[in-house]
This record gives structure tokens, sequence and C-alpha cells, in this order.
């Protein structure tokens, strides 16, 4: 079950998406707030665990990671104690940005951003090969990216 949030907390999370860096006072003003009211939502969101964190985003082309690939990964153990060490495995591997359980043709899809192609195949020699019972790696290169968000569609709360 959804936690119920109100119309202000909602714009309080919209705001927060769209620049994490927003003061407090620029939030208030925006929602003709005073700053108290709205530091201790923001508290309270955090608490609750609406807000799991704050990051910057960087440009990953601009610090020469100008590759970025999907590789839907297929399993032959599928034990849960597999399942586990496997996860725990990518997760240690930093190329490695966002790892996916997912139904259809593969059990994991991963996103990964690397410096050029000769990257992705020593990723795939000296880290991925290694992982035991891998049945099937199938690698989409991204040509092109014509949208990148992290914000989250909140009008389903309204």
């Amino acid at each position: 079950m959804i936690e119920k949030l109100n119309k202000t907390d909602i714009e309080i999370l919209r705001l927060l998406q769209q620049n994490s860096n927003r003061t407090i006072k620029n939030i208030a003003d925006l929602l003709g707030m005073t700053t108290t009211p709205v530091f201790d939502r923001i508290k309270k969101l955090e608490k609750r665990g609406f807000i799991s964190k704050y990051a910057a985003i960087l440009d990953s082309k601009k610090l020469g990671l100008k590759l970025t690939v999907f590789a839907g990964i297929a399993l032959k153990n599928h034990t849960r104690s597999y399942l586990e060490k496997f996860v725990k495995t990518i997760d240690g591997f930093s190329e490695v940005v966002e790892c996916h359980r997912v139904s259809g043709n593969f059990d994991y899809l991963l996103k990964l951003v690397l410096v050029d192609i000769e990257d992705y195949e020593q990723f795939i020699l000296t880290k991925l090969a290694l992982i035991t019972d891998l049945s099937n790696v199938q690698s989409y290169v991204a040509l092109s990216q014509s949208k990148s968000t992290n914000e989250v569609n909140l009008d389903h709360l309204i």
C-alpha cells in the first residue's frame, strides 16, 4: 500500500527531483511557505524513506565514458543463494551502473558505462566471464540517447 502524501509534500519531492541542490529558502519561496515547515517536511520525507539519497548527476561523456551497453544476462543456476552471490558480484563492478532482475529471455539486465568498446571487451574477459553458471550474455550498444532522467512520475499520487 502506498503511504499517503499531501500536495505540499509531493511538490517538495518534484522540486528536489528537478534540482536536489535547491535551498530550503528557494523551495519555501516557490511554495509560498516559510523555511521552518519546509525543512521539517523534508526531514520527515527523508525519515519515511521517500528521499533515499541526494546525488550529483555527472556527464559521463565529459568524463571520457563514451560507451553505454545494456547486457542481458541469462543464468543456468536459479537457486536463491546463487542469485544473491551473482548480484553481490555484479554490484562490485564499477562499470555496472544499474542491475535489474527481469522477466523474459534474460534473468538480469545490466547497464554499463565505459570508456569504449575495448573497455567493454576487457570487462567481459576479466570480470563477466569469470562468473560461473552464465548461460548467455546478449549485448546492446547504445548508439545515442534521447532521454535520461532520474525523475519519478508523481502524478498518480495526486
